[in-house]
């Protein structure tokens, strides 16, 4: 059957088998995309409401403080109960389901069929599945908003024993969690099975673009690393349902009375199995991201990734070395000096590759005839952010100076400097690259350079004040964020300059959205290949039919054969013979 037959086969499904219930991975991505990007304008929300309580302690909520009248925000005022619960499902929401949907099943979906040269994923149905199982895990988390006590509120780490005697909505929580490992482990053995089994004729493993490499690894720290979580989320659930105690230890005293439960278990065992997932969790967010940065970089300097193969080596270690580093996390619970000393020493040697990627995509840019379109600006404005979120990671790695820096803004800073100006610069910089893929139109450099500049200068007057404030010793989650600490009093203000930070980077999504939305519609059309980029997804048409390509394609150089000594033109695609 030749793609125009599975194009008109895939048109005489009717709408809901086409657009809701599609097996074609590129509308499972649009799908995984666009549910990503309202769940994360939703944390993003929840994070506005948190920077107002911190900048303004006790004072009511503008607009939204006089729609509410009840327990949760009595007059408007937001209470700390209330905050903990924006703390908690603000991560949630922005890690499990809008980073991680929009990196893996929106970008991967998308992309990695098309530049392997398949005409799907392995198993079409499986992945629709992994996607409904998303949005129901989504759905489930919002509606715990509902729940009497408000929605969870145990932090997004969700550790015991105060998440095991939570309010219902921490039930929830635990329900959608395991809506959403159960999507990223069907979703996962969707992607190895592609990537190994259904590369075009000559598409070598060391033809394929970094960013293939960047999700095969992805795909296999998820399929590894979520297994634990679930289980764990489970015994979590008979907890709170069922009247066990995996997790609640004897003789526990909650306001003043002794709990009655069986006793025995243990809080530390839940420790363990988080954060031997949520440790690769981080290279789960920050994997994609260096694959689309190193796709873009290698486009808009018109010359090859310097070290592919050092590339591919380094984020193979990286996925191995990241299983084995989690309990830096818990250097706090008394593990001992020699089980902490492992952990500091594979801490510190997993920074190298890192270092190693860094370092290449730098040294690419050396010699390069840079063209600096938003796609690039974004792609560029990873390096630094994730650089200094990698340096200011590294003090948190050492016993000695994590202590002190535990639980502090130092974390959030570190963290949010990973993933806010790292990762989802990376994620923007994808969605202008690869938008006339999809829609075959392009959007507005204009407005996509002042969503890149507002967006860059915001973010770091929100986070970079936090490592201020970390330094000094100013606890997370903190209702008031210092105030009723004399040793906050320095550095206290700063708290009203990032809350104004973040509601200016508010304003700048919105040319990002208009922009995003206008251009389905209005952006200038463009032909097949728009970037002069050499990978095989540019083969295909814009947007790509139902099967992707006119005629099956075949590889037959690497995939980033840019200026090339003597060749006619400064790019030669994978999918273009010899002359």
């Amino acid at each position: 059957m030749s793609a125009a037959d599975h194009h008109e086969a895939h048109h005489q499904q009717g709408f809901w088998r086409t657009y809701i219930f599609s097996t074609d991975h590129k509308t499972i991505g649009i799908q995984y995309g666009l549910t990503a990007l309202v769940f994360l304008f939703f944390g993003f929300c929840l994070m506005l409401l948190m920077r107002w309580q911190l900048a303004y302690p006790g004072q009511p909520i503008p607009v939204i403080g006089g729609l509410f009248s009840d327990a949760t925000m009595p007059g408007g005022v937001m209470l700390p109960e209330f905050y903990n619960s924006l703390g908690a499902m603000h991560g949630t929401i922005m890690v499990f389901l809008g980073v991680v949907p929009l990196a893996v099943g929106a970008f991967g979906n998308f992309v990695v069929p098309l530049q392997i040269g398949a005409p799907d994923m392995a198993f079409p149905k499986l992945n629709m599945a992994s996607y409904w199982c998303f949005f129901a895990g989504g759905v489930v988390m919002l509606y715990s908003f509902t729940a009497p006590g408000g929605a969870a509120n145990s932090g997004w780490t969700s550790y015991p024993p105060l998440s095991d005697i939570a309010t219902t909505g921490q039930t929830f929580w635990l329900i959608g969690m395991v809506f959403l490992i159960t999507s990223s482990l069907l979703g996962s053995v969707n992607f190895i099975v592609t990537i190994i089994q259904l590369r075009a004729e000559g598409l070598s493993y060391m033809r394929l673009p970094f960013f293939v490499w960047a999700q095969l690894v992805t795909a296999f720290l998820l399929l590894l690393a979520f297994p634990p979580l679930e289980a764990a989320g489970v015994l979590q659930l008979m907890d709170r349902l069922a009247g066990t105690s995996f997790f609640l230890p004897s003789g526990l005293v909650v306001t003043g009375d002794v709990l009655q439960v069986s006793g025995g278990g243990s809080p530390l065992l839940w420790q363990h199995l988080f954060w031997f997932l949520a440790h690769p969790e981080v290279y789960v967010l920050i994997l994609p991201a260096m694959g689309i940065v190193g796709e873009i970089i290698a486009n808009n300097t018109r010359k090859p990734l310097f070290g592919y193969k050092s590339l591919v080596y380094a984020v193979i270690f990286l996925g191995f070395m990241s299983f084995i580093v989690w309990a830096h996390h818990m250097f706090l619970t008394g593990m001992g000096t020699t089980i902490s000393a492992f952990f500091q020493t594979t801490t510190m040697i997993i920074s190298i590759p890192s270092v190693i990627i860094l370092t290449v995509f730098f040294i690419s840019l050396w010699g390069g005839r840079i063209r600096f379109n938003t796609s690039m600006l974004f792609a560029l404005g990873f390096l630094p952010m994730f650089g200094i979120g990698g340096l200011t990671g590294l003090p948190l790695g050492l016993s000695a100076s994590d202590i002190p820096l535990h639980d502090t803004y130092y974390v959030i800073g570190h963290f949010h400097y990973v993933v806010a100006p790292g990762t989802i610069l990376a994620l923007f910089a994808g969605i202008y690259y690869w938008f006339p893929k999809v829609t075959g139109r392009v959007m507005s450099e204009l407005w996509g350079k002042v969503h890149f500049w507002g967006s860059i200068v915001c973010m770091n007057f929100i986070f970079f004040p936090m490592l201020i404030q970390g330094l000094m010793g100013v606890s997370r989650r903190l209702y008031d964020g210092g105030a009723s600490y004399d040793f906050a009093e320095p550095v206290i203000h700063y708290n009203t300059m990032m809350s104004h930070a973040a509601f200016a980077l508010a304003v700048f999504q919105l040319p990002f959205i208009i922009n995003f939305f206008v251009s389905i519609k209005k952006g200038k059309k463009v032909d097949d290949n728009p970037w002069h980029a050499t990978t095989l997804e540019w083969a295909a048409p814009s947007p790509p039919p139902h099967g992707n390509f006119d005629a099956i394609p075949k590889v037959y150089r690497g995939p980033y054969e840019y200026s090339v000594p003597g060749a006619e033109k400064d790019y030669s695609p994978q999918f273009e013979a010899e002359a």
